[in-house]
């Protein structure tokens, strides 16, 4: 299955890479490499993650990587990273275009 990114996610992920990089710019580097590889096996495995809470719909998945939450959505042919944010926050509709 065809793994995409969303504009959105993508700006998020690097947002999130420079936050980091500000204390440590080799965790940052290795914390985008630990999201990439774990967005790699949702083509392989697309329900692996757990239905978002806040949300309650099955299409729409969530993996943790560290303190962040990768939110992706699952269709027929293809994964979409949604977005990607600290788990420490909760998801609102409107944070995702679903």
């Amino acid at each position: 299955m065809k793994v995409e990114w969303s504009a959105l996610a993508l700006d998020l992920l690097l947002e999130n890479a420079r936050r980091i990089a500000v204390d440590n710019r080799s965790a940052a580097v290795k914390w985008v490499r630990r999201v990439e590889s774990r967005v790699r096996t949702l083509g392989r495995t697309p329900r692996i993650g757990r239905v978002v809470e806040e949300l309650e719909r099955d299409d729409i998945r969530e993996v943790v990587v560290g303190a962040y939450r990768v939110i992706y959505r699952v269709e027929p042919k293809r994964v979409v990273v949604l977005t990607v944010f600290e788990g420490h926050r909760l998801l609102r509709a409107d944070d995702v275009d679903t």
